[in-house]
């Protein structure tokens, strides 16, 4: 039985093949949007994520909420940070976090809609 996702006969599309090649992003833009993307492939991450779009919170609160100790929720914040999904804002003593700005709202949203579709 022939794989569905394997082409019948080799046959090249040069016209579209040049337009998707002209029209994709740089690669260094392409690894950019995979190391963002790596933000969501952890659960412990989503959790995070997911909590900071509905409250601002410290550290302590994250590690209640995740179920994992302080120290590993700072590494994981820490690793937010720097894919620019999270940003921290500091109170005397207290560092609170959420999320960077709307658009990743609106991939979180996305994502919910997409995996609850049928």
């Amino acid at each position: 039985m022939e794989s569905e996702e394997v082409c019948g006969i080799t046959a090249i599309d040069r016209q579209k093949v040049e337009h998707v090649e002209n029209n994709l992003p740089e690669s260094n833009r392409i690894e950019e949007m995979a190391g963002f993307f790596q933000a969501f492939s952890d659960p412990t991450r989503v959790r995070i994520v997911l909590s900071l779009e509905l409250e601002e919170l410290c550290v302590c609160d994250i590690a209640t909420i995740a179920g994992v100790s302080v120290s590993a929720v700072s590494h994981q914040l820490r690793y937010l940070r720097n894919l620019n999904v999270v940003k921290k804002r500091k109170q005397g003593k207290m560092v609170y976090y959420t999320l960077k700005d709307e658009h990743i709202k609106e991939v979180i949203q996305t994502v919910m809609e997409h995996i609850h579709e049928e």
